[in-house]
């Protein structure tokens, strides 16, 4: 591939991370303006003051939790990186891709962004969004087998298909978590695709790879059980596999966000009789505050950064220029 070609693409592949933040922004915008601003207000509103500020904090450390997908990433491709650079990239890599959807191409394309300017090569930029896929996956296959050990009877149907789609599922889900334990204890060979090795990540770093994918979701479904927890008494067990059966099965469903199809399976799913008008508040209470948010907080926080280093490389210019006028005139003097 000539190198003007190469060139256009990363830079096709660099602009593509805003692009997807665009349509992130579009999508959240999409899902929301069903509702009137009055009915987002009242929804939110309609919680004790104490239970947002606690649905904000789980929000803020779910975000942390998702950042640390890129620091194991790191460990994986063996760089190093300061911590703010590695939390800021994975903070706005998942406000992007919660709301876009599809995350290893929309959070992959603003990682791109970043990490090459942080002087990292495309190959490694490859591994460690590939790798962070596998960190969602191995994590999805753990809280499925959780999801189905906690989530009430009822939730699966009441026909034998679906309890045996059900039993199929978790099933995979063993089965698969085991695979992937086995090859990291006995493979030891690289795989290589299209030239990019990809190693067996160690033991430790598979069940890294759970823990954090564990934490994220348990601090997922804190930020809409804080929402929940004035209108709906649920023991947080029960809630856990709900949350996690509507959260894995949005995911799998590829629509942006998991928008109306987590809703519907939550409000389903959820045991008891409950005020629908008021859990659907909870449920807008919990867009606002997980997907809306984090977004608005990234999209400023990216605006600035890109402005500095902009700011930074006009500085650099303009000193540049002044050295070589005064190298010039000292050539003319001699």
């Amino acid at each position: 591939m000539a190198f003007k070609t190469k060139k256009l693409l990363k830079k096709a592949v660099s602009w593509a991370g805003l692009f997807f933040f665009v349509v992130a922004a579009y999508m959240l915008y999409h899902q929301l303006s069903q509702y009137s601003l009055e009915d987002i207000k009242n929804a939110v509103f309609a919680i004790p003051s104490r239970n947002l500020w606690l649905a904000c904090a789980a929000s803020f450390f779910g975000y942390v939790a998702l950042s640390s997908y890129d620091y194991l990433a790191l460990k994986y491709v063996g760089r190093k990186l300061a911590p703010w650079k590695w939390i800021f990239a994975g903070v706005i890599g998942f406000s992007v891709s919660n709301n876009a959807g599809h995350a290893i191409v929309s959070g992959g394309t603003i990682r791109y962004r970043l990490y090459t300017r942080w002087r990292f090569r495309a190959t490694e930029i490859i591994r460690m969004v590939t790798f962070s896929g596998f960190t969602y996956l191995v994590a999805c296959f753990f809280l499925i087998i959780v999801g189905y050990l906690l989530t009430p009877n009822h939730a699966f149907g009441g026909g034998s298909v679906s309890k045996l789609t059900t039993q199929i599922v978790a099933l995979v889900s063993v089965v698969g978590l085991l695979i992937y334990f086995g090859a990291s204890l006995f493979y030891k060979k690289a795989i290589i695709i299209k030239g990019v090795a990809f190693d067996v990540p160690t033991f430790k770093m598979a069940l890294a790879q759970v823990i954090i994918g564990a934490a994220d979701i348990l601090l997922a479904s804190l930020v809409l059980y804080y929402a929940l927890d004035s209108f709906v008494h649920i023991p947080f067990d029960e809630f856990m596999g709900v949350f996690i059966i509507a959260q894995v099965l949005g995911v799998f469903s590829q629509v942006p966000g998991g928008l109306g199809v987590f809703e519907g399976l939550f409000m389903f799913i959820i045991p008891g009789q409950h005020n629908q008008a008021m859990l659907f508040g909870a449920l807008i209470a919990y867009r606002v505050i997980y997907y809306l948010l984090p977004l608005l907080v990234s999209g400023v926080a990216l605006v600035i950064y890109e402005s500095y280093l902009k700011y930074v490389r006009k500085q650099s210019l303009e000193k540049l220029k002044i050295f070589n006028a005064e190298k010039l005139r000292e050539t003319t003097k001699l």
